[in-house]
């Protein structure tokens, strides 16, 4: 039985998610649990973008263990080189080259020829091939393109020295039945040991299903997204295609090489590192896959789990704990919680993480999974902090003019120093968010705002996520802030938004 290669690049495509950027540290996480679950290929970023991005594949490579790491290049010397530059430190470096091929990329991005384009992709993949023994090629905009002249791209990229050949469906644009043709053609073109991998978008609902097509078309590679994150409706999700592979060997007769109790803390995991919450009817890892209502579900499940349920939630790792964490727990308990939950407990501060725990128990009766993530999350994911709240106050009610007071600690320069301002607001956020925009010197449009309780009960510790713009033109950037007092974490995200921003400026200076 033939083995699918799983290419995740839930760290280059799916941060490409508008206002999902991840800093250095935050990636280093994800990629830790993608090596864990044996991802063939971590796809980590785009080095040419930006010195954060070249930085974070850089230290990708040089953490993964046993995955191969890609970095991604336009089909030019500079790009190739500093991607090169980027994973070349890997156990299993990748150069993954693209060109545009379709005829509106062809005239309204590239203007260039068909000729062209075919001279450039054949210098690119050879310049590649001399840094990098893998070097994948794709075809961008695939789906839209010629099928004639697709083919004589791919054949030239593979005839260049590309091991492995890309067909996207970059737009989302094409039908199963469709795709299945495409695929069918570009394999018989091809030399045997070249690999045909696809890379489909969401726009249509189609992702997933259309991987799964190309590969009873003969693909051999899927690249895809945790969570199906990614540009736009996003891409195939990871989760849908591991999981399809593997209930339904009777259909695709193929295998994968993932650890698939890994599914759902990665899931978790990219959920609140990125800021995009998962659907409660998402398939495989939503909080309703595995939940029966309906009184004959029910009665089903109680006599055979078989009867509503085609898969176990313990088969993604999803599992009821009998073991509680609350204020009375040791550290022991919550290292084999860690573990169990996939985490590497050698990369965390137990000592700083009990602290945290123990805060936080103090103000609950149980400490969820989630919670407990958080913490793990805030502890590794640090950002470097240009501002950091050390104190806020606020008060409002019926017949009240909403106010709050806000201490900022403010480091520059290799200084610190306090600051406090008060501001009224049309609510008790509001006025925080003008006093923290009165301490900062300028107040950001509020884009996006996101209040979820992570875990259950009245107790319950919420997570807050904001997204902010500079200016109406400028992409959103997202801050979490969790708290068991919603206020706090509405504030903390939005300086965790603000340091992001402030970051993110400093790099694309350096650049």
């Amino acid at each position: 039985m033939e083995e699918i290669i799983i290419f995740d690049t839930t760290l280059r495509d799916g941060e490409q998610s508008p206002g999902a950027s991840m800093n250095i540290a935050e990636k280093i996480q994800i990629a830790r649990q993608l090596d864990r679950m044996k991802v063939d290929i971590i796809e980590a970023g785009f080095p040419i973008a930006s010195i954060g991005d070249f930085e974070a594949v850089r230290a990708v490579a040089g953490e993964v263990k046993h995955s191969a790491v890609c970095g991604l290049a336009r089909a030019r010397k500079k790009d190739i080189e500093r991607c090169w530059e980027a994973v070349k430190g890997a156990r299993k470096p990748v150069i993954h080259i693209f060109m545009a091929t379709s005829p509106i990329h062809r005239e309204a991005k590239l203007k260039k020829s068909k000729e062209e384009v075919l001279k450039e992709t054949v210098k690119a993949v050879k310049f590649a091939s001399s840094l990098c023994n893998t070097v994948e090629f794709s075809a961008e905009d695939a789906t839209r393109t010629e099928i004639d002249f697709l083919k004589e791209v791919v054949v030239a990229a593979a005839g260049a020295g590309a091991k492995t050949i890309n067909i996207p469906d970059t737009v989302g644009y094409t039908m199963p039945s469709e795709f299945k043709n495409i695929i069918r053609e570009v394999v018989d073109v091809l030399p045997r040991d070249i690999i045909v991998s696809v890379h489909c978008h969401n726009d249509l609902g189609m992702a997933s299903v259309n991987s799964l097509i190309a590969i009873q078309a003969g693909a051999l590679q899927v690249e895809c997204t945790v969570n199906g994150i990614g540009e736009r409706a996003g891409n195939a999700s990871m989760e849908e295609i591991v999981m399809s592979l593997t209930i339904r060997k009777d259909i695709f007769k193929r295998r994968v090489n993932i650890d698939t109790t890994k599914i759902y803390p990665a899931s978790s995991l990219v959920s609140r590192l990125s800021g995009i919450y998962i659907q409660k009817n998402k398939a495989i890892v939503g909080e309703n896959a595995f939940r029966h209502e309906a009184g004959i579900h029910q009665h089903g499940v109680l006599q055979d789990k078989l009867t509503y349920e085609i898969m176990t939630p313990e088969s993604i790792g999803k599992k009821e704990e009998a073991l509680v964490l609350g204020k009375h727990s040791g550290k022991h308990a919550i290292i084999q919680r860690l573990k169990d939950l996939g985490i590497d407990t050698r990369k965390v501060k137990i000592d700083n993480l009990f602290v945290s725990f123990k805060e936080l128990a103090d103000k609950k009766k149980e400490v969820y999974d989630d919670e407990l993530l958080t913490l793990v999350n805030e502890q590794l994911g640090k950002l470097k902090k240009i501002y950091e709240i050390d104190y806020i106050h606020t008060v409002s009610g019926t017949n009240t003019v909403p106010s709050a007071t806000v201490r900022l600690k403010i480091n520059k320069k290799g200084k610190s120093e306090m600051k406090e301002e008060a501001s009224i607001g049309d609510g008790p956020v509001d006025a925080s968010y003008q006093a923290i925009g009165k301490l900062i010197g300028r107040v950001f449009i509020l884009a996006d705002y996101r209040i979820k309780a992570i875990s259950k009960g009245g107790d319950s510790m919420g997570e807050v996520t904001v997204g902010i713009k500079e200016d109406d033109s400028s992409a959103e950037i997202h801050g979490r802030g969790a708290s068991t007092d919603i206020i706090e974490a509405s504030a903390m995200a939005y300086v965790e938004a603000v340091n992001r921003l402030m970051i993110l400026k400093q790099q694309r200076e350096q650049v």
